[in-house]
């Protein structure tokens, strides 16, 4: 299993059926090109964690909290690596191809961030070429926006292309009718285990208690709604019809050779969100990620220079006193790099619309019908492995 990115380093969790079952949804842990069946290992080896594993979602176990999270994970690679179980657990893996994967838990609330510099920036030059990129707030806080939890989707869900306001730089008007630039953005999920109470917020030093794991995102956008709508508010329409989402969630313990401190600040930080105080480990995640449109590679994003960690994203989230709840979601912002082939959206890639990609397929500014995005991701291992991140994919519809 070495060099496998699935093996017994990695151990990620996701929810599954099978053709003889199509109703009977089941946690599993990806090993290489097999899923474990959770709950019946778990009855099979005498688990104290049985009924946990048994359950239709991973809500469950996302509750239980850390310790239970890492017994858990301890057992699994026990029985998937010790000869003395190897029989047994070999009695409940199914291939991954002949599987049905589905949303691995069920989302409470979904929250977007805008962390990385590199995509600010460009953004900003962009859309204000004659202002500063950044706005006054961007270094010192970690800005977001409550998205739609029930439009979160697992990858492979088809998108229908979105459909809304829109005013084109020509018309005196908006119209309306379906998005005619519609983008994808690359991204980082974080998802929720532990729950906090009300008005206590959560520490930087807490994050591991709370964050279950990691999961890869694809926040589609459509930008002619979102310019149109999102004075004075922020996005709304734009970003609410669909986020999609790997079909597994990787443990952070799994990551744990691939922590890395994030980029310097330039200005001091408060602080709730310094985390070059004394007792906080370093925030950032080596993560490469790649992009595909109709598989054909457009760019590699790394998620190593996002400016805002995750940690200080949960602390910021939660400092006014919002409570977290079991499945909360939320996700990096566009991850984008220093470099053009680093760009993490069309929106970056293709400046606004105004330097097309060429494919071999055709150029692209934005996403026509039918295009099939892909996202994938590794980050370094133990002991020179490497630890995969689920793939994302979703191929846009025409809106009918």
């Amino acid at each position: 299993m070495s060099d496998t990115l699935f093996g017994p380093d990695n151990l990620p969790y996701g929810l599954f059926s099978t053709p003889d079952r199509p109703g009977h949804r089941r946690l599993g842990v990806r090993y290489g090109d097999d899923v474990l069946d959770l709950g019946a290992a778990a009855d099979a080896f005498g688990s104290a964690h049985a009924e946990v594993l048994r359950a239709p979602s991973l809500n469950p176990l996302l509750a239980a909290g850390r310790p239970v999270w890492q017994a858990v994970r301890s057992q699994v690679r026990s029985w998937l690596t010790e000869e003395a179980h190897r029989e047994t657990a070999a009695r409940h893996l199914l291939p991954l191809s002949g599987v049905q994967l589905h949303l691995p838990f069920e989302v409470a609330d979904y929250v977007d961030f805008y962390a990385s510099e590199h995509h600010a920036t460009n953004v900003g030059r962009i859309f204000r070429p004659d202002s500063d990129a950044l706005t006054p707030n961007w270094k010192h806080l970690p800005i977001g926006y409550h998205g739609r939890a029930g439009t979160v989707v697992v990858s492979g869900t088809p998108v229908v292309r979105p459909q809304g306001q829109r005013k084109p730089p020509q018309e005196t008007a908006p119209v309306f009718g379906p998005s005619q630039r519609l983008d994808i953005e690359a991204e980082v999920g974080f998802v929720v285990g532990t729950p906090s109470q009300q008005g206590r917020p959560v520490a930087l030093a807490d994050f591991r208690e709370h964050v279950f794991g990691v999961t890869l995102v694809n926040d589609w956008s459509a930008r002619d709604i979102q310019a149109w709508e999102y004075v004075p508010l922020g996005p709304f329409l734009g970003k609410s019809f669909a986020t999609s989402v790997s079909p597994w969630i990787t443990p952070l313990d799994a990551l744990d050779a691939a922590r890395v401190a994030p980029p310097s600040r330039d200005f001091p930080l408060l602080p709730y969100l310094d985390d070059a105080a004394d007792g906080i480990e370093p925030g950032g995640y080596d993560l490469r990620i790649t992009v595909e449109l109709n598989g054909h590679v457009i760019a590699e994003p790394p998620f190593s220079g996002m400016y805002w960690t995750a940690a200080q994203q949960l602390a910021h989230l939660t400092v006014n006193g919002a409570s977290l709840r079991t499945g909360d979601l939320y996700a990096s912002g566009t991850v984008s790099g220093p470099e053009k082939g680093q760009r993490g959206c069309l929106l970056e890639l293709t400046w606004g619309g105004n330097e097309p990609l060429e494919l071999p397929d055709g150029k692209r500014t934005f996403l026509e019908d039918g295009d099939e995005v892909t996202l994938r991701a590794w980050a370094p291992g133990p002991d020179g492995t490497r630890i995969g991140l689920g793939e994302v994919t979703g191929r846009v519809l025409p809106n009918a």
